[in-house]
């Protein structure tokens, strides 16, 4: 019979001993799988002490980000598609549509124009007398003069050269009108007009060739008449 059961186990190769090892194996490892999931659970590490965790494993990968831990990762919220929604349309603060035939430049310096005279509170008259006389002198653009140097070191549209004149009123430094820097600046410029206008008796109710003349003191005091219905339309684009 001894003989018999010897001839068993070494046909299978299973002895009681180590079926009981086994057992006792298998037990110790859902023992200790189970405690692996009760300690996670507790909020402790689920790894015994010197074994990597998925999540650290994880951070040793070598810039494969593609899969991990065999699935597809997903991406995050910040690699998400932009939202759908159009922003809101920009607000343009530029000069309106250029009128009465002038260029983007001409109607940027009569902007600065008309801003400077609605700055000091002044009546769509006196803004008109200021344009029409910047459309005699200068055709609305801001011009430097070969007399002048220092003109040239300020932006500028074109060049003069009717003795130290400068700027879109032509306006003189030797004159007394202000310092070229101040000459050669549109609102600057503008604001030295309007200055000198306002002091000017009765110019409310003067002709404009008259109210101009008055500040301007031109060889030609009867051209600035003939920009008066220009003038007009250029000072109504701005409202």
């Amino acid at each position: 019979m001894r003989y018999l059961r010897h001839l068993y186990r070494a046909k299978h190769g299973v002895s009681r001993v180590r079926q009981r090892l086994f057992v006792v194996s298998a037990t110790a490892l859902v023992a200790a799988t189970a405690a692996g999931i009760l300690q996670h659970e507790m909020g402790r590490p689920a790894m015994s002490q010197g074994v990597p965790s998925l999540a650290s494993v994880d951070m040793m990968r070598t810039g494969d980000d593609t899969v991990s831990r065999d699935h597809t990762r997903t991406p995050s919220s910040a690699s998400a598609s932009p939202s759908a929604t159009p922003s809101a349309a920009p607000v343009q603060t530029g000069p309106p549509a250029s009128v009465a035939g002038l260029d983007q430049a001409e109607m940027a310096n009569a902007a600065a124009i008309v801003r400077a005279g609605k700055q000091r509170g002044l009546p769509q008259r006196a803004l008109v007398i200021a344009v029409a006389t910047a459309l005699q002198e200068s055709n609305l653009y801001n011009v430097a003069s070969s007399v002048v140097p220092e003109s040239f070191n300020y932006p500028h549209q074109g060049v003069g050269s009717d003795h130290d004149s400068v700027g879109l009123f032509q306006q003189r430094a030797s004159q007394g009108w202000g310092a070229v820097q101040q000459l050669m600046d549109p609102a600057q410029s503008a604001g030295l007009f309007y200055d000198r206008l306002v002091r000017v008796g009765g110019w409310d109710s003067m002709s404009l060739t008259d109210a101009a003349q008055a500040v301007q003191r031109s060889a030609f005091p009867g051209a600035y008449q003939k920009h008066e219905a220009r003038a007009q339309q250029i000072v109504a684009a701005f409202g």
